[in-house]
């Protein structure tokens, strides 16, 4: 008896199951039908949510392109490893009081202070002076106008990323010897040696005719013109003879050498303790210049892309509620519009399940075919602007992911209602309907 009742029940069950998947089939395949009916109506409506994915997903892939942007240009200006000093580098919002108040305590590092720190501990660390200024650059007839012109040392590749498609970088000897050399940007070869090696050649900064040793290679994007591609890196010696800089104040690029087994912050503590006591800083007050760390940099940066994520996030995401209503007022349309039709199937066994059923589906499959198409849009969007901009781009799959579930979301919330008001019609009434 036990058996032929667990039999029963597991028929049943069975039964059950068939029954719904039979009729979650017939509404799946009345909804496509309608969609495919009406298509002019159907791509309209996708129209809204296509809209709001893509736009969530490249808003997504222009957040993290920042970002990387961002880690990429600190890791070529720091490396992963140095840091740098001078008299004023942080950055955020100051007033201008605060500014001023920053620039009288603090002390500027000049030509003596950076001697100093290389005598001092030389031996474990690098040291680079670094100070810029802007020049016209000359070269027979031509002219280069606006060349950014760094002072630095020859230590300078040591510390941070400068790489040379041509040439080398000047040396120690040159450095001590004020030797005019000088490495050139990407902007200044193609405008001074177009179509020849610059490497021997000479240009005049200032009447004084330097030989060019090197080619930095090309930074900025494909076509444009941009501050990465006009530098002249000179000697800090000639660049203080030339332009009185021994008077002024110098940032200070360091790293600690491989020979020391020192980290980041152990060479950075030394530093601030020899310019702490050459600046003759008391004990308890905060150090009388500034310094600078990748991490710092990196921290500043995210904190302002996580500003701007929760800003424009919610606002983008805005148009995928627009989508939704989009979505609620065609599916109430369309419950007036086959008011007869729906009469029909309930005078024929039609239950309130599948009406609801059938009108849901067709929301969802709206919206989840809007945000298909938004993210296949965000996609190509994605790949051609990395091309054309030379930028690795690429869709960050979390706001890919949440613009597909919002999307869904928005298909359920915004089908649910009309599906609703379209399963509670009396048949007798929609059967009345013209």
């Amino acid at each position: 008896m036990d058996k032929e009742k667990e039999d029963i029940d597991e028929s049943s069950r069975t039964h059950a199951a068939m029954s719904f998947f039979h009729r979650l089939k017939t509404a799946f395949a009345l909804a496509l039908d309608s969609l495919r009916v009406h298509k002019l109506r159907t791509a309209l409506t996708l129209l809204g949510v296509i809209i709001g994915v893509a736009s969530v997903v490249l808003v997504g892939v222009a957040i993290e392109g920042l970002g990387n942007y961002s880690e990429m240009t600190t890791s070529r200006v720091f490396g992963t490893d140095s840091f740098l000093v001078a008299q004023m580098v942080q950055f955020g919002n100051l007033s201008r009081t605060e500014r001023a108040a920053r620039m009288r305590y603090n002390k500027p590092i000049r030509q003596a202070d950076f001697e100093y720190l290389r005598q001092a501990l030389g031996d474990r660390v690098f040291y680079s002076a670094y100070t810029t200024r802007t020049e016209d650059v000359k070269r027979e007839n031509a002219r280069f106008e606006g060349a950014t012109i760094l002072g630095a040392s020859a230590s300078l590749p040591e510390i941070r990323d400068v790489t040379l498609t041509e040439g080398r970088f000047f040396t120690e000897l040159e450095e001590q010897n004020k030797r005019p050399v000088a490495v050139i940007g990407d902007e200044l070869r193609a405008t001074l040696f177009p179509g020849i090696s610059p490497v021997g050649g000479k240009i005049k900064l200032r009447g004084v005719e330097f030989s060019v040793v090197g080619v930095q290679e090309k930074l900025g994007s494909s076509g444009s013109r941009t501050q990465q591609d006009n530098p002249v890196y000179i000697p800090i010696s000639i660049y203080w003879k030339l332009f009185g800089g021994s008077r002024t104040g110098v940032a200070v690029f360091g790293k600690a050498k491989a020979s020391s087994r020192m980290s980041l912050e152990e060479s950075l503590d030394l530093t601030r303790v020899a310019l702490r006591s050459r600046f003759h800083a008391r004990p308890g007050k905060p150090d009388n210049f500034e310094a600078l760390t990748p991490d710092t940099i990196r921290a500043f940066a995210q904190s302002i892309l996580a500003m701007v994520s929760a800003v424009v996030i919610p606002v983008t995401a805005i148009s995928l509620v627009v989508g939704g209503i989009v979505i609620m007022n065609i599916m109430l349309v369309s419950v007036t519009e086959r008011t007869r039709e729906i009469g029909i199937r309930k005078a024929i066994g039609a239950r309130r399940g599948d009406i609801l059923l059938q009108f849901l589906i067709e929301a969802i499959l709206m919206a989840c075919c809007g945000g298909t198409a938004g993210l296949l849009i965000g996609w190509a969007v994605t790949e051609t602007a990395s091309r054309v901009a030379e930028v690795p781009l690429a869709i960050t799959w979390p706001y890919a992911a949440l613009a597909i579930f919002v999307s869904s979301l928005v298909g359920v919330v915004s089908g649910w209602y009309p599906a609703s008001q379209a399963s509670k019609l009396d048949p007798v009434d929609a059967l009345r309907a013209e």
